[in-house]
């Protein structure tokens, strides 16, 4: 089968790679839509937790040899600690993640075990389904920061993951909702998307502060905009450089909270959330094409925010 191969430092190549045979308690999922993570942008240009040769992608939806539209919840833990036991399966000491740790979705098809698959609803499009993923990532987020109805919220960042937890956030009932990006074609769909303000920075003060990006400058802005007492939640990857000046956190006893993907109820919700939001800044592009948009984005283009990939189909 085709599958868009990891192969070196900088490198994602289109190759024939075997066929994955299911395992004991897995399943073949026929892939209908994989997603572009920024993390797997970083991870190709600067290779860690990823390592070559792989086949990445772990934001994906398609169906089983039954005809089943599912799209996987791709964290994969113990199941036996501590944990696991209170539902933070996301943060298992022995956590591994499909496209990370094993063989993921940017491909025809791929073997999962059983029980990461969850069932789509009828009416749900591939497109809403392939961004399922980021999705449950904003919506737990907004579940560690307590799901502030009336907050007043800042969202630095308008990639695939400021955006959700934009739209979270909104349906979550927040006040006002700001958002901040280097990027004038990002600010114009945050502002189309319905937030309330869109500038290079962001420049009031705020309850709750997403930080989409994880640089160092950006940890530092969470906590000057925020107020006394509120919380900044950092998703952001960028940099492993805090950035901040902890003794102005102390004397405002404000709060950061490290959020990473989301528990199981997080992702069903995200499944609920999804088929209302407008996708339009969402494309779909042919496994075929994958190397080629993969390195644009990887390279710093802009648009689109969000790529979807799709074998055999621009439109799955």
């Amino acid at each position: 089968m085709k599958a868009l191969v990891f192969t070196a430092p900088g490198t994602v190549e289109l190759r024939e790679v075997p066929e994955p045979v299911p395992g004991p308690g897995e399943v073949l999922v026929h892939v209908a839509a994989s997603g572009i993570c920024g993390s797997e942008l970083h991870g190709v240009r600067n290779p860690g937790f990823r390592v070559p040769p792989l086949v990445m992608g772990h934001e994906f939806a398609g169906h089983t040899d039954d005809g089943t539209r599912v799209v996987v919840n791709p964290i994969l833990s113990c199941g036996r600690c501590d944990l696991c036991a209170l539902g933070g399966r996301n943060v298992c000491r022995e956590r591994r993640i499909i496209g990370v740790h094993t063989p993921g979705a940017f491909a025809e098809r791929v073997a999962v075990p059983a029980d990461t698959l969850v069932t789509l609803p009828g009416g749900l499009g591939w497109t809403a389904a392939g961004v399922v993923e980021p999705a449950a990532n904003a919506v737990h987020a907004w579940a560690l920061a307590g799901a502030p109805e009336g907050a007043r919220v800042g969202v630095i960042g308008a990639g695939a993951i400021g955006l959700t937890c934009m739209l979270v956030a909104a349906s979550g009932g927040a006040a006002r909702i700001e958002v901040a990006d280097r990027s004038a074609d990002r600010r114009e769909i945050a502002a189309r998307l319905g937030a309330d303000a869109a500038g290079p920075e962001l420049t009031g003060e705020y309850d709750v502060i997403f930080d989409a990006v994880g640089a160092a400058a950006t940890h530092e802005q969470s906590l000057a905009c925020l107020r006394p007492g509120g919380v900044a939640v950092w998703l952001g990857l960028a940099d492993s450089t805090a950035g901040f000046d902890a003794a102005h956190l102390v004397r405002g006893e404000k709060r950061v909270l490290g959020s990473f993907a989301y528990q199981g109820a997080d992702f069903a919700t995200a499944v609920d959330l999804v088929g209302g939001w407008d996708l339009s800044w969402v494309e779909t592009f042919p496994l075929t094409e994958g190397a080629e948009i993969f390195t644009a984005l990887m390279n710093g283009r802009a648009t689109p925010v969000k790529a979807l990939l799709a074998p055999g189909s621009r439109h799955p």
